[in-house]
């Protein structure tokens, strides 16, 4: 009866033996070999990042590194591991006797470290080296870390220790300092996909690019999760892996159905965005998800609008490719923040309703909804270019064109048909005139249109009205004024817009440059500014400001208020006093 071989999943069975097999990690790889060759071995080493990017396996080179002995057993530490000697197969087995690997986050307490600290006083039995792997390190206690720390720093030569965690921020500083460290980097997408075509090549299995793309993709840089899912394509393909098996398998979206989907919201089509979600979510893809790749698509086409290289991720296809430039080329970033932060808003309403599609559509539509609203800049655009309103007739003291420029027949016509009642064949335009004088009448004069802000509680453009309007010219709808130094620059916008708002009419409301008079503030404090100048002009106030430079005068009080302020303090007189001691 033949003996079938135990299926090995591909992270461990492609799991690097030697540096050279070691992938994304250059950096790590050349100072080790160059501390190996100059025979500057660190007596503890600590390895940190993501998950995946091959923290222990590093750990377990280094070690065969140290302890190897060559085929011919005469060899000495070496950064290129025969793989063949006692030593080198079973620290990959993981039953060498000398190398001894701990899980922090199972053995967490001083005592596991107390086994360690008590048996470094014994020579290793057949290594070289004694080594010690401490994976996920940052789980031991605190009491475990101190007891560490006189053994980490002075070891006997015989030991080294090899850390390995995900989180170095929770790594005492005090053990950081007695290692040498190496952050193991994300594996960039050219190599990931390298890897993972000599993986499928090795295990005879077709997949396309672009579905080594997905999953390259969906590994976030870890090498492990790469080859996991590619074991996982490989058995769902049977054989010949496709990139819609791929995106079936993780559950995502069609890109191209994403980016249809992110067009459509982007022209304001919510009949057309809400099909399209509806299709896909009919097709099996997550709300979440949707939202999600909706997400990203809006952060790598900003990406692309500030950096064009950025397009040239090669787990992108040319399609897709194509259809981002052309999208970060014709909209402006300010659409691009805006989907962005709706989104973020979205992806938790969704993860928190109760019919996560419910709360997908509604934030489809929210989106279709602002897609299409103007930007700051076009409406300021429309308000200065839309023509003012027809000023006020005759009858309200201002002279009408036809007053000015009389027409060929005689200025007594013009003004009478400027004055001609509606009924009377006057037109639209002296009707819409006539009707815009009558509700502009209740703001004769400037300070009326100040009481309307006061009577509308908006305090913050009373007191900037109030401070920084030098009114220059007024008359019923149209405003001009020159700004104080201390003026908002959108004061006038923002002063039509509420007059509009609360008139229902229009108001032209102009920046001038001189002509201006006092503002209402600096009329109402005239007196107080008075008597400012006039104490800023005393000897002796003078003499205190100039050795006192920062001094401000923030209140004066006059011989008057004093006395006010003595009489309104001042006990009431009494007529009778009544003395106890007087007799009747």
């Amino acid at each position: 009866m033949t003996e079938n071989t135990a299926y090995q999943v591909l992270a461990r069975k492609y799991r690097p033996e030697t540096f050279a097999d070691l992938v994304g990690q250059d950096a790590m790889v050349r100072t080790l070999k160059n501390a190996f060759e100059a025979d500057r071995i660190a007596q503890a080493f600590i390895m940190t990042g993501i998950r995946g990017t091959g923290k222990t396996t590093t750990a377990r080179i280094i070690a065969k590194g140290m302890n190897c002995i060559g085929p011919d057993g005469t060899s000495g530490p070496t950064t290129e591991p025969c793989g063949q000697c006692e030593h080198c197969t079973a620290i990959m087995e993981g039953r060498h006797v000398d190398v001894m690997e701990m899980d922090a986050a199972s053995r967490t307490g001083v005592g596991d470290i107390r086994e360690i600290i008590e048996s470094v006083h014994y020579r290793a039995a057949s290594a070289r080296y004694k080594i010690y792997i401490i994976d996920e390190v940052h789980m031991l206690s605190t009491s475990a870390f101190n007891a560490l720390l006189k053994t980490l720093e002075e070891p006997p030569e015989h030991v080294k220790f090899i850390f390995a965690t995900t989180e170095i921020r929770k790594v005492p500083v005090t053990v950081l300092s007695r290692c040498q460290r190496f952050d193991l980097r994300r594996i960039e997408p050219e190599v990931m996909i390298a890897l993972l075509q000599k993986i499928s090549s090795a295990e005879g299995a077709e997949i396309s690019d672009d579905a080594l793309a997905l999953i390259t993709r969906a590994a976030e840089g870890s090498a492990r999760d790469a080859t996991s899912l590619l074991d996982q394509a490989i058995s769902h393909g049977a054989g010949e892996t496709s990139a819609d098996q791929v995106r079936a398998m993780l559950g995502l979206a069609d890109r191209g159905r994403v980016l249809d989907l992110f067009d459509l919201i982007m022209k304001g089509d919510a009949a057309g965005a809400l099909t399209e979600l509806s299709s896909q979510y009919a097709e099996g893809a997550d709300p979440m998800a949707v939202l999600r790749d909706l997400a990203e698509v809006t952060h790598w086409i900003s990406v692309v609008k500030i950096t064009p290289e950025a397009a040239e991720d090669p787990t992108i296809s040319p399609d897709e490719r194509t259809r981002g430039q052309a999208m970060a080329a014709a909209l402006p970033m300010r659409v691009m923040t805006r989907m962005w932060q709706m989104l973020l808003k979205a992806l938790e309403e969704v993860a928190a309703a109760p019919n996560a599609m419910m709360a997908a559509e509604m934030a489809v539509i929210r989106l279709t909804h602002v897609a299409d609203l103007p930007s700051p800049e076009e409406l300021v655009r429309k308000l200065r270019d839309t023509p003012p309103p027809p000023s006020p007739g005759p009858d309200r003291g201002m002279p009408s064109p036809s007053e000015g420029a009389p027409a060929a027949g005689g200025g007594a016509s013009a003004v009478a048909s400027a004055r001609t009642p509606t009924g009377a064949g006057a037109g639209p335009q002296a009707a819409l005139a006539t009707d815009l004088d009558a509700a502009l009448a209740r703001f004769p004069t400037f300070e009326h249109v100040v009481e309307l802000i006061r009577a509308n509680r908006d305090v913050k453009l009373l007191v900037e009205v109030e401070g920084c309007v030098r009114l220059a010219a007024y008359q019923p709808g149209r405003i001009e004024f020159v700004p104080t130094d201390n003026a908002p620059a959108e004061l006038a916008h923002r002063l039509g817009a509420a007059l509009q708002r609360w008139t229902g009419n229009r108001w032209a409301v102009t920046l001038v440059n001189d002509g201006g008079a006092e503002t209402i503030t600096e009329k109402r404090d005239a007196a107080d500014l008075a008597l400012k100048t006039q104490a800023e002009e005393h000897p002796l106030v003078q003499a205190v400001l100039k050795a006192f430079p920062k001094a401000r005068i923030t209140q004066i009080r006059t011989p008057e208020d004093q006395e006010a302020e003595a009489q309104a303090e001042a006990l009431p007189e009494v007529d009778d006093e009544w003395d106890p001691f007087e007799e009747d």
